[in-house]
C-alpha cells in the first residue's frame, strides 16, 4: 500500500491542484443537503492540500525565516449554483489567479462529476508572524503559477 501524502492530498495540476473528497453526514443538515458553511471547509482542505502539495506546510512557513510567512483569507465571494448530498464524492479544484506582493488571488471549484456546484474567488493576504503585509516570496510565487509536473 503507497502512503505518499500526494495521494491524499489530491494533485498538482495546470496552474493548481485538484483534490477529491466525499461528503459525509456531518457535513449534510436536516435536509440530507450539505450545509452552506461545510463548503468553507472544502475549500480550505483544496487551499492547504495544494500548498501541501508544492512541499509547503503551513505550520513550517511560519518559521521559514525570521519575518515569519503566514496566509489569511482577506476576502471570499462564494456563488452557490447546486446542492450536494450525502455520500457525493467533490472535486475541489484551485487554480491560482495571482501570486505576488503581499497577496494571491485563487479561483476554487466544487464540482459533482461535470456539474459547478460551488464557484468561489479568494483573496488571500500574506502576513509576517506579527500581522504585517510581506512580500510573497518570488520563488513561492512562482510554484503557485507553475504549470503541473509532467
Amino acid at each position: 500500500m503507497n502512503s505518499s501524502p500526494f495521494l491524499i492530498s489530491g494533485e498538482l495540476i495546470d496552474g493548481g491542484h485538484r483534490l477529491m473528497q466525499r461528503v459525509y453526514y456531518e457535513d449534510t443538515d436536516f435536509s440530507g443537503l450539505v450545509y452552506h458553511a461545510r463548503y468553507l471547509h472544502f475549500l480550505e482542505r483544496g487551499r492547504t492540500d495544494y500548498l501541501r502539495c508544492l512541499g509547503c506546510e503551513q505550520s513550517a512557513l511560519l518559521t521559514t525565516d525570521e519575518e515569519g510567512l503566514v496566509f489569511v483569507v482577506h476576502r471570499m465571494e462564494i456563488d452557490f449554483k447546486a446542492p450536494a448530498r450525502m455520500d457525493e464524492v467533490l472535486t475541489i479544484t484551485t487554480i491560482t489567479e495571482k501570486a505576488g506582493g503581499a497577496k494571491m488571488v485563487l479561483n476554487q471549484e466544487i464540482r459533482r462529476g461535470e456539474t459547478l456546484l460551488i464557484a468561489a474567488k479568494v483573496i488571500i493576504a500574506v502576513i509576517n508572524a506579527k500581522g504585517r503585509p510581506r512580500r510573497l516570496p518570488e520563488s513561492l510565487a512562482a510554484q503557485f503559477l507553475a504549470k503541473a509536473p509532467a
